[in-house]
């Protein structure tokens, strides 16, 4: 075996036990007792009290290369590895050009070709006039198609509207992908007050829950009379939560995801002119937070995946969120972030494996990956529950600094990442 990893706390079906794991040609080949005897030719045996995990899949990261200074490849990668993610996948905005067809997606994949840390997938976007470019797209390898409902920010990217995604939807499930939606509603928003100034309430109330309610009501309804398997990025307003149980109730393909931000950050604490925490959809109260658990823990959220947006600093507006960005710059941190919070609410490695790993694997279709089982890729990481710090953006690997996240503490913490029985990360201090 080229590597053999041994511990008392491996994930193995769901439960944390004593387990050894086998790699050969970067597949897991055999999953034993602790003291099976493979012959490995590195054999690492994992410290308690650290685990043995699958790793995680983040499948809605923007890295906005080639053809901006926000984030790349070779940063953002490096970032996903030392947080024990070993596959991202890359949105199709925020570079340039944006990936809408071949010629676009291939660009993109020159640009990150020998500067991945992970693995890095695809998806395309859906915009007006691309409808004929789908098919061919799919068969370039991109894993589905993203659209947005409502401006995207980018005037190349522009969104669809209730006509058009019905249409996408239809195209979508002729060719048996899935559709993502940035699902608010660009009607409402249209209609709602900017915001202004340093005042996040501001903010908050020019993207109300309405926006988001009416645009998952149009996407479970175009679920439902197209048959397309429809993915809903991003969940920040409870108010959907019940939207999306009734579809899955009715049979429905419909998923959705939420993201670290929206799970820790309350709206009622973010600071005067800290636009640093601006997303579109917005951060919402303490009570809707816990709402939001409540749907993991129902699985009517499926997974919870970063949405990674940075940008350049200057674009978060100095402390006007009238002119801010809207993006939260949190790839490093996801995984601690989801730990520090699910944790003290009872939820265990088990539950941040299933949201975090074997889920979103699932959504995007990359079945080789996201539980330690024979057959799969070794993709894995060693995650210690325990440890804890404060986070300082200055230290994280994404080419800026500017997080939300910078001076509060996380707990949990990653030793070591393989990619395909590869090791691409391994914490300095630690001996693993």
């Amino acid at each position: 075996m080229d590597l053999v990893l041994r511990g008392d706390r491996v994930l193995i079906d769901g439960e944390v036990r004593p387990g050894s794991v086998a790699v050969d040609g970067g597949m897991i080949v055999a999953v034993g007792s602790r003291e099976a005897d493979y012959g490995g030719v590195d054999v690492v045996d994992i410290p308690a009290p650290a685990a043995l995990l699958p790793g995680f899949v983040d499948t809605h990261v923007h890295v906005n290369d080639p053809g901006t200074s926000w984030e790349g490849f070779a940063t953002a990668t490096a970032a996903a590895a030392a947080a024990g993610i070993t596959t991202v996948v890359d949105m199709p905005l925020d570079s340039d050009p944006v990936t809408t067809s071949v010629e676009a997606l291939r660009v993109k994949e020159a640009a990150a070709a020998g500067h991945c840390h992970v693995d890095v997938r695809y998806w395309a976007g859906v915009v007006p006039g691309n409808g004929g470019e789908l098919a061919s797209l799919a068969e370039a390898g991109v894993l589905g198609f993203k659209c947005f409902l409502s401006e995207s920010g980018n005037p190349n990217f522009a969104h669809l509207s209730p006509a058009q995604f019905v249409e996408a939807a239809q195209r979508v499930a002729d060719l048996d992908s899935i559709l993502l939606v940035h699902a608010e509603s660009h009607a409402v928003l249209a209609t709602t007050p900017g915001p202004a100034g340093g005042r996040y309430d501001t903010f908050l109330q020019s993207r109300p829950d309405e926006a988001e309610v009416d645009a998952v009501t149009l996407a479970v309804d175009a679920a439902r009379s197209t048959g397309a398997r429809v993915h809903i990025v991003h969940v920040s307003s409870a108010q959907t939560l019940g939207i999306i149980a009734e579809a899955k109730r009715s049979g429905l393909a419909v998923t959705a995801e939420t993201c670290p931000h929206y799970l820790t950050f309350t709206a009622e604490t973010v600071p005067e002119g800290a636009t640093e925490f601006a997303a579109c959809p917005p951060i919402r109260s303490s009570a809707n937070r816990e709402q939001l658990w409540a749907g993991l823990a129902n699985a009517t959220i499926d997974m919870v995946v970063s949405d990674h947006s940075p940008c350049a600093p200057e674009l978060k507006g100095g402390s006007d969120f009238g002119v801010a960005f809207g993006g939260i710059s949190s790839l490093q941190l996801g995984p601690r972030a989801v730990w520090t919070q699910s944790r003290g609410r009872g939820f265990g490695l088990s539950d941040l494996s299933r949201w975090m790993s074997a889920n979103p694997a699932a959504m995007a279709g990359l079945d080789d990956r996201g539980s330690i089982a024979v057959g799969r890729r070794a993709d894995l990481c060693v995650f210690d529950p325990d440890v804890s710090d404060v986070v300082r953006g200055a230290d994280l690997l994404h080419r800026h600094g500017l997080t939300p996240y910078d001076g509060t503490t996380l707990r949990g913490g990653v030793l070591r990442t393989w990619v395909a029985g590869r090791s691409v990360y391994h914490r300095a201090e630690v001996t693993v």
